[in-house]
């Protein structure tokens, strides 16, 4: 991997679990959405500043001004194992940035169930910023790029389609 990767847990609830006892598709789904909000609000950058008590954005996206936001454009999710749900056991989430276009980027997810299982879903999120007064995709800066890039590596792989 070429650049860094951000590590997280999020920890499971009961609620996650259906009726089989093990993890819904859904809720994996907004397992890694609250993952890749961290992802893109709290990974670290020195050339950035932190979030602040004022709500002013830290992360990937802090050079990115407000009243841009960013929105699904595509994401693709391949289960591997299934996932059951553990007490006092969090989910395994790691982050990292896999394409940087004109206004969008790509952030693929890998989310294990243990430090030493393989993992168990795999996803490919592609997020547009969006400048709402314009109702206009916003361009990513030169910093925005840079910020992305700290964290650039290859796709992940998900299975070919048929």
């Amino acid at each position: 991997m070429a650049g860094e990767v951000f590590d997280c847990e999020i920890q499971a609830r009961l609620r996650d679990i259906n009726l089989g006892g093990h993890v819904d598709n859904v809720e994996a789904v907004r397992i890694i959405d609250e993952a890749r909000i961290m992802f893109l609000r709290y990974a670290p950058l020195t050339s950035s500043a932190s979030p602040g008590d004022d709500g002013s954005r830290g992360g990937l996206l802090a050079a990115v001004p407000p009243g841009v936001s960013e929105l699904m454009g595509a994401q693709r999710v391949d289960y591997h194992a299934e996932m059951r749900f553990t007490p006092f056991r969090p989910f395994l989430v790691r982050l990292w940035v896999s394409h940087v276009g004109r206004s969008s980027f790509s952030v693929c997810t890998e989310m294990r169930v243990a430090p030493d299982h393989a993992p168990a879903l795999v996803a490919e999120s592609t997020l547009v910023l969006w400048e709402q007064a314009a109702a206009a995709s916003w361009p990513v800066t030169d910093q925005v790029r840079t910020d992305l890039g700290r964290y650039l590596g290859p796709p992940v792989d998900l299975r070919e389609r048929r």
